[in-house]
């Protein structure tokens, strides 16, 4: 199956932090080789996780990703597929996934880390984190504008399911 972004290839902007409504509030932790950007968002972990791993909302939002393809919306591990950047159809392969955290190849090269952490007692916020190797210290702005449109996509779906909206992509 394949999935593109809703906003169709148009964001020529999409390293653009402006867009965000100015800087990040996500923070960026070196944990031994990777770099760990974060950004907190108000949902449980168990849906932040879910929506981390529907590869139907990658492109939407991942700015590196303008299109996937899977035959598994929800990734585990072994899942295979490919995704569209900067016009170029890549292989992936997740590697690893215990259904809070995964990991990918893409081309066959590791590439990011993705999870949930729970807050203890919070049960309504998580943080979502993204896991890049520090030789790729240049991908964290990347990341960061991820999470951004991660967190807005996720807490806008959150708010239209406890309005009593339905979410027909989900």
């Amino acid at each position: 199956m394949n999935y593109r972004s809703h906003s169709d290839g148009e964001s020529d902007g999409r390293f653009d932090l402006e867009r965000c409504g100015g800087e990040s509030a996500s923070t960026v932790v070196r944990e031994g080789a990777t770099l760990a950007v974060g950004l907190d968002v108000a949902v449980p972990p168990d849906v932040a996780a879910e929506a981390l791993r529907d590869t139907r909302s990658w492109p939407d939002w991942g700015p590196a990703l303008d299109a996937v393809e899977s035959d598994d919306r929800h990734v585990a591990r072994g899942t295979r597929g490919r995704v569209r950047v900067g016009g170029a159809w890549l292989p992936f392969r997740v590697t690893a996934c215990n259904g809070r955290r995964w990991e990918w190849r893409v081309a066959g090269v590791p590439a990011t880390g993705h999870r949930v952490d729970s807050y203890a007692g919070e049960s309504d916020r998580s943080r979502v984190v993204i896991e890049v190797p520090v030789v790729a210290a240049w991908y964290v702005p990347v990341c960061r504008r991820a999470l951004d449109r991660f967190a807005a996509l996720v807490e806008s779906r959150s708010r239209e399911r406890s309005d009593g909206s339905t979410d027909t992509d989900a």
